[in-house]
């Protein structure tokens, strides 16, 4: 298992320069490896994210959230087309980095909708989603979709819905990503739905309440990690955490950071490392495997 850190922990700026500084401080810390914010993948530099990465002897991960003018989910054919190209693009970012997974809200526009989501619209973001995914596993990269809140997405917003959303995908595995934030805002439990998704489980996020220290917030932490130790996961598991010190301002305000509980990211990715390498270890000893 590869534990990671998601990129805006450590830089808001992502040209060259902000690339290599995310992933020295990720290798510094003792991470495995990143997972690089693709906000925008027709800018973003591979060739200088490829050479930190192989100087420093770490691995990346890529993830994203559609924009209104991006929603596959919708029934523009405009927006759809847009959606699915920069997706493409994406693929081809990751393709270039030697990644393993393309994740994120990338099923839907990243917003608070103020309607039910369409079975229409659902179906044009699961045939979008299909060939995205078909093209990512000839490059192998495993296309996952995250499961959000209901201020993020009206597409999928439980588990069980994600497990519905894939399994009406033929003929590719699209993956699912649960994170522990959105997870405690709408979900009953840490536990039931890691063993319900099971093997579709490709990409966790771990992130507190607050988006603050782990451990600190009231985010179930200990049954999250004793569920994905009960099906042996072994895909990549993620910190997550954001504050206005680090991100941009439109990030900001897509995200709700109205206050934030950090400005030193190096102390609080350390602090996150040694949190999710005890509970891992702990879970490990308790069941004996």
């Amino acid at each position: 298992m590869r534990i990671g850190c998601h990129g805006l922990v450590w830089t808001g700026s992502y040209d060259a320069a902000g690339i290599r500084e995310a992933v020295r401080r990720t290798k510094d810390v003792g991470f495995d490896l990143i997972e690089f914010p693709l906000m925008d993948p027709a800018t973003f530099d591979t060739t200088a994210a490829r050479s930190a990465l192989d100087q420093e002897g770490i691995v990346a991960t890529g993830s994203l959230g559609l924009s209104a003018a991006t929603d596959i989910s919708g029934e523009e054919p405009e927006a759809v087309r847009a959606g699915e190209d920069l997706l493409n693009r994406a693929v081809d970012v990751l393709a270039a980095l030697g990644s393993e997974h393309l994740c994120g809200i990338i099923y839907s526009a990243m917003r608070k909708y103020d309607t039910f989501a369409t079975s229409r619209g659902v179906a044009n973001s699961q045939d979008v989603i299909g060939r995205v995914a078909r093209r990512a596993a000839d490059a192998g990269i495993t296309v996952s979709l995250e499961v959000t809140n209901r201020y993020e997405s009206n597409v999928l917003n439980t588990a069980r819905q994600a497990r519905d959303f894939v399994a009406g995908i033929p003929g590719v595995e699209v993956g699912i990503q649960l994170d522990s934030y959105h997870m405690n805002i709408e979900e009953t439990d840490m536990f039931l739905p890691i063993l319900e998704t099971g093997p579709q489980l490709k990409y966790v996020p771990v992130g507190e309440s607050h988006r603050g220290y782990l451990g600190t917030g009231s985010v179930d932490l200990n049954s999250l990690f004793r569920a994905l130790q009960h099906i042996s996961f072994d895909g990549p598991v993620v910190f997550e955490s954001f504050s206005s010190a680090v991100a941009s301002g439109q990030l900001t305000r897509t995200l709700g950071i109205w206050r934030d509980l950090w400005d030193d990211g190096d102390e609080l990715g350390r602090h996150a490392l040694g949190f999710i390498q005890a509970q891992l270890s702990a879970n490990q000893a308790a069941t004996g495997y």
